[in-house]
């Protein structure tokens, strides 16, 4: 048998298969998205939050999320993790696709966290800039939506097991914010360095040495990370210098 009709006889069985396969004669757990959606306002860490319209934990506040679209077919299998979770983010905020930084953080699945099913989760961290989180508002299936402080929430009140997933979310953040460049996601478009330090102080929760953060602010300028922006920055002594995030400039042009 030539190596064309061996290779043509196993794709007739693969296919032959496929079309004898029942799905539901396997388990087949709900598969859902939640998000962490941080932003800082007025040099406070806040996290987004739902107020539940519908049963389980009817009232409560929540993690913004939902369902994976799963289709019917083998040929239409529904949407991949992070279109569903761009989706989401979308229906939940109100913000255009693409405007908030989005990042896988941890899949969920211990038995019994959701009441209703086996559900598992995959969970995203949203970071929002401060000039875009006035125009977040709840999504049709939320009765309100807010802005929580993460000093003063109580995370043992959330809904499902909301707490742990938050819990690694704050852990990722305050891990990545030495080594990477995820500050800037929550800056506005122009900063100065008291701004940026006021950042990284707020997600660690410890100050930084003023001079220390200067020296590394100069090697993000050296190593063209940051650039000069037009225009000042009032302050209470004198106008300081204001500069951007130079990939975010450029990735918009």
């Amino acid at each position: 048998m030539s190596k064309r009709k061996s290779t043509h006889c196993g794709d007739s069985q693969e296919s032959a298969a496929l079309r004898d396969f029942r799905a539901a004669d396997y388990p087949r757990p709900a598969v859902t998205v939640d998000l962490v959606v941080f932003t800082i306002l007025d040099t406070d860490l806040k996290l987004l939050l739902i107020r539940r319209r519908e049963h389980p934990f009817r009232g409560k506040w929540a993690l913004p999320g939902g369902f994976v679209r799963v289709g019917d077919e083998v040929v239409d299998q529904g949407e991949n993790l992070e279109d569903a979770a761009e989706r989401e983010l979308a229906e939940e905020t109100g913000l255009p696709r693409g405007s908030v930084f989005l990042e896988q953080l941890y899949t969920f699945g211990r038995a019994g966290r959701d009441p209703r099913m086996r559900v598992i989760t995959v969970a995203y961290y949203a970071l929002v800039r401060p000039t875009l989180a006035p125009f977040v508002h709840a999504g049709s299936d939320a009765s309100d939506a807010r802005w929580a402080s993460i000093q003063e929430l109580e995370p043992a009140a959330l809904a499902f097991d909301h707490e742990l997933i938050l819990r690694k979310a704050l852990e990722r953040i305050r891990g990545k914010i030495d080594y990477s460049a995820i500050a800037f996601e929550l800056v506005p478009e122009t900063f100065s360095i008291t701004e940026l330090r006021a950042v990284h102080e707020v997600i660690k929760g410890e100050s930084y040495d003023p001079a220390n953060f200067r020296r590394r602010f100069k090697r993000m300028l050296a190593d063209g990370i940051l650039e000069p922006a037009p225009g000042k920055r009032a302050t209470g002594r004198r106008p300081a210098a204001v500069y951007r995030f130079k990939d975010r400039r450029t990735s918009g042009d």
